[in-house]
């Protein structure tokens, strides 16, 4: 029998989707975050999602409003992931470590504790960085280049295990009538002296339950896939289909492989951004009414500190390979695109009209028009749309499963809660229906490494 997805939500408090907190309803102030996590928390943990995710940005600046909105100002992630450990009681709970800046033992200390305090439900993602500004806020000139970071990391991932194996499993003996605590033979330092790292130890907290708490880790470059195929045990990746997906798997499990590592140990996530809703016309209109919010330069819109340049039509133009003299570089955003000037924009512009149709239901010269404003959109901010009902949102699951492109998802939505609450209420039960997702309810006993079906990894 064919084992579930592993399917957690990618937690963006702003939403997903760059104009994803206009829509009506979203959630729009970092301030109230504590009532939206714990929403989230809530939705996640009744649909027996495997666990929530919260990523990291060392920085911000007022160029995020139009690229990243929910990067400008967020919970620091290991104090969201403590805070929802008292309001869950099943769902795994994931935080981000900037190993370049991070201090593994804080790390390890703080990954544990969290473990402890909600029964081995804690994981750690490792990210090394990737915003040159974040340099600066720790008190340095620079941020480090990728060999120098890589090296860290590993290191780093050798410094939290050494750490979370402080103790043995019957090192804490307790016996009252005795008086003996402890065994000091069961408890052990991590004398780690690496060339970026030291670190001595134990560490001042019980032994984990999960033992080894499960490492995350993401990335292109080769070291990046390096360090997720051998040392993490769930590689997220970015593809953009799903032939792509199906090779960076493929390359990820041939890794592991050659060093040594069973392929199978190592679960393969993607991401993937569901809109979804009762009918496949209401989801596309939600598509549309996106496309319709994100800020064109328009009005004041260009004086606007870090406004994009290119989010208007003379842009779309140029990307498009249209004539310099052209006069569909003089419409107005909200014209309907004609079916002679859609003639003109080439094979990328026929592709983009047709990634349109297909996530936001609108065509030329179709009973739903497509103007202007929705092709400069969906140009000037892509995103991997799978739009749609419930069986239409599972089929695409269904079909990455199938296709061995995926061993699992990470949830994200494009605003908060109410497309969170359509994937929950609405998709997870298809999932679930059809196998997809773990249906047992009554997870009290599970650790996220069981949700998550990875081995202890002791050799590793």
């Amino acid at each position: 029998m064919t084992e579930p997805l592993i399917i957690g939500a990618m937690v963006r408090t702003l939403g997903a989707y760059p104009s994803g907190w206009r829509h009506p309803g979203a959630h729009r102030d970092p301030a109230t975050d504590a009532d939206i996590l714990r929403h989230i928390a809530r939705e996640g943990e009744e649909a027996v999602l495997d666990y929530l995710f919260f990523g990291d940005w060392l920085a911000t600046g007022p160029d995020l409003e139009f690229r990243d909105p929910y990067l400008l100002a967020r919970i620091d992630p290991v104090s969201a992931v403590l805070f929802l450990a008292g309001v869950t009681s099943r769902i795994g709970l994931i935080a981000t470590v900037n190993t370049t800046y991070g201090d593994p033992y804080t790390t390890a200390r703080s990954l544990a504790s969290l473990d402890v305090l909600t029964g081995g439900r804690a994981g750690i993602n490792l990210v090394t960085g990737a915003e040159p500004r974040a340099a600066g806020n720790h008190g340095r000139d620079a941020h480090a280049d990728n060999e120098t970071r890589y090296d860290r990391a590993e290191e780093f991932v050798t410094a939290l295990r050494r750490l979370w194996d402080s103790w043995d499993e019957d090192a804490w003996i307790a016996d009252a009538e005795r008086g003996v605590l402890i065994d000091p033979a069961g408890l052990r330092s991590a004398d780690l002296h690496g060339a970026q790292i030291r670190v001595t130890g134990p560490l001042n907290v019980a032994r984990p339950p999960q033992g080894r708490i499960p490492i995350v880790h993401a990335g292109t470059s080769p070291r990046s896939r390096a360090l997720a195929a051998t040392e993490a045990d769930l590689a997220l990746i970015a593809a953009p289909n799903i032939a792509d997906a199906i090779a960076t798997r493929a390359q990820l499990r041939t890794i592991a492989a050659d060093a040594g590592r069973s392929p199978a140990s190592l679960k393969v996530i993607a991401p993937v951004l569901p809109v979804v809703a009762e009918t496949d016309a209401e989801a596309h209109r939600i598509v549309e009414r996106l496309l319709a919010l994100v800020p064109l330069a328009e009005g004041h819109q260009p004086a606007r500190t870090a406004f994009p340049p290119n989010r208007t039509v003379d842009a779309l133009a140029d990307a498009l390979g249209v004539a310099a003299d052209d006069p569909l570089r003089a419409v107005a955003f909200d014209d309907q695109v004609a079916a002679d000037d859609a003639a003109r924009l080439g094979e990328g512009g026929a592709a983009l009209i047709e990634r349109v149709s297909r996530i936001a239901g609108l065509a030329v010269s179709g009973r739903r028009p497509l103007t202007w404003r929705h092709l400069v959109a969906a140009h000037a901010v892509p995103a991997a749309f799978v739009v749609g009902d419930a069986h239409l949102i599972a089929d695409h699951f269904e079909s990455w499963r199938d296709a061995g492109a995926a061993d699992g998802f990470n949830v994200l939505s494009a605003f908060q809660p109410a497309q969170f609450e359509a994937f929950t209420r609405l998709a997870a039960p298809e999932l679930r229906r059809r196998g997809l997702l773990a249906g047992d309810t009554d997870r009290d006993g599970a650790t996220l490494r069981d949700r998550l079906r990875i081995s202890s990894r002791v050799d590793a």
